[in-house]
Formats: structure tokens, sequence, C-alpha cells
């Protein structure tokens, strides 16, 4: 798509990352959470996304539609080259190359703080964005079966992962 910004994201982007993440909730597509997040969860997390575990926006003609996040896989040290990923577009605007645009600079910005690796969870139903990761060199690890609860049936949860770098 034509003319998007993809910057990091500052405390003020924090109501629209809110919004499409609850979107994301509603539609059952892309997480296992299903109560909306308000502002105070939203300002706790943000904050939490500093250093090497950031979170960028996507900007078009100045309204947030999409957004990314490196975050923390794991807390043990054998895993800090690890990263753990969320990507999520406003509905309006999936399927537009939005997502692609933000999984590029990830990426980057993955390798720019030590990572070698990225790697995410996804429903094996959710078509389009496995379409996505696919295309972007990711592939599928496995699928873990009856692995959460959602609108009271077990799902699914497939694991996706991406070798950024090659130190070994």
């Amino acid at each position: 798509m034509k003319d998007i910004v993809i910057r990091g994201a500052q405390e003020t982007d924090v109501y629209s990352i809110k919004v499409i993440y609850n979107q994301g909730i509603e539609d059952r597509i892309a997480t296992l959470e299903t109560e909306q997040k308000d502002d105070s969860y939203m300002k706790d997390w943000f904050e939490k996304h500093s250093g090497r575990y950031m979170v960028i926006v996507a900007e078009y003609k100045g309204e947030i539609v999409g957004w990314a996040s490196l975050n923390q896989y794991n807390n043990r040290c054998a895993y800090d080259g690890v990263a753990d990923i969320s990507v999520y577009i406003a509905r309006d605007f999936r399927g537009k190359g939005i997502g692609k645009e933000l999984l590029a600079e990830l990426e980057s910005l993955a390798i720019q703080n030590d990572f070698h690796k990225m790697v995410l969870f996804t429903f094996p139903f959710n078509h389009l964005g496995q379409g996505l990761y696919k295309k972007m060199g990711f592939r599928e690890v496995g699928v873990f079966k009856k692995q959460g609860i959602l609108d009271d049936k077990f799902v699914d949860v497939m694991a996706m992962e991406k070798l950024i770098t090659s130190k070994n």
C-alpha cells in the first residue's frame, strides 16, 4: 500500500494500538485473548516494551492502521536471542500489504537488537496471516493440539519461526 509510514510507536499511539488489538480480540483470528483491553492495561503493556522489545506502527495519512512488536519469548537467558512477535492490522486495512511492511521492519529491528530468530503463534485457520508469514520466510514448526480455549472450544495453535541471522 502506498503512503504507509512505518515508525517507532510513541505513547500517543497507545489508544490506536488498543483499538486495533481489540479488533483482533473481537474477530477471534489472532489471539486467545477474549477480553477487551482497557487504557490502563495498554499503558502498562507499552511501558514494558522498551529497549530490545519495541513496538512499531504503520501510519496511513495520519491514522495508525497497524502495529507490530518484538516480545520476550522466555525469561531464561538461553532464549535471549529469540523474539516472539505480534502483528495486528486494523480491519479495514487487512490484506493490503501493511503486515508485510511491518514484518520487514520488525525483522530489521530484531537483527539490530541481536535476535537470531523470530517466532510467532497463530491459529491454523488464519490463512491470511499464514500466507503472509510464509511469504516473509517463516516456516511452520508444528501445531499444538487443543492449546487454548476460545469461545468455550479448544483450538489448535500453530508455531512458526524464522532464522534471521546465521551466527552458528
